[in-house]
């Protein structure tokens, strides 16, 4: 009799095993569409992926056509009133300041990378994005070295840049970058790069603590786009001169 019911209890447990196994499979199946679905999405989110960026670099290009008859009309202006001339020179001035006007000059090129793979320790992520600070405290000594212009893999660095980083990526001005990341900036070469080489310094510290690998290049021309993203004063005002 204790054996019948112990067969009993072992044929009721593999009934309901057998019913949660099933229930299982059939709510997996109904979810995931054996495996079809999710790679189907994946296509999907790839294919708008692209087409936003299809329409973002179109609305760019035209963005780019807009400016360039602006800057036209301006030149046109300019070369009839010497008034607006000047104007339009202190213009341009201040659209440089603010990184909204594309530059070239004389300067330095530094590009950071990850150690090799077989100096690397523990998981697969960047070094880099993980201590991104090093980028910021790059920027921060080339602004100190008197650097006129900077962009980090060609987006403009300004007051109004953020960097954010985003799994094995960073985030620079809303665009996703892995690394090598390159700087650029212009000024006067060797002081930029005297001020990055400080023994004890922040690139001595990246390639002796860290292994990372940091090449400094002088060149005599670099070109530096524009800041493209549009920013707009919330809550800041400008002060009227009120003068009696």
């Amino acid at each position: 009799m204790k054996e019948l019911k112990s067969k009993i209890a072992f044929v009721l447990v593999c009934v309901i095993l057998g019913i949660i196994i099933a229930i299982q499979f059939k709510t997996v199946n109904e979810t995931v569409g054996s495996g079809i679905l999710p790679t189907k999405s994946a296509q999907q989110l790839t294919l708008e992926l692209k087409k936003l960026k299809d329409e973002k670099e179109k609305l760019l290009e035209e963005l780019n056509s807009l400016e360039s008859k602006v800057k036209q009309y301006e030149k046109n202006a300019a070369e009839e009133n010497v008034y607006i001339k000047n104007l339009m020179k202190e213009l341009q001035r201040y659209r440089m300041f603010g990184g909204y006007e594309p530059v070239k000059g004389p300067g330095i090129i530094v590009v950071v990378n990850d150690p090799p793979i077989e100096v690397q320790f523990g998981d697969d992520t960047s070094i880099i994005v993980n201590n991104y600070d090093f980028l910021l405290e790059i920027v921060s000594n080339l602004n100190a070295a008197g650097a006129e212009a900077i962009s980090i893999n060609e987006q403009r660095y300004t007051g109004f840049t953020e960097i954010v980083p985003a799994g094995n990526h960073l985030e620079i001005n809303g665009v996703s970058y892995g690394p090598p990341f390159i700087i650029k900036a212009i000024g006067e070469p060797k002081i930029l790069e005297s001020a990055l080489r400080l023994k004890g310094g922040v690139i001595w510290y990246m390639e002796n603590v860290f292994n990372l690998d940091v090449q400094i290049k002088e060149e005599k021309e670099i070109e530096i786009p524009r800041y493209t993203r549009i920013n707009e004063f919330k809550y800041a005002k400008p002060i009227e001169d009120v003068t009696d």
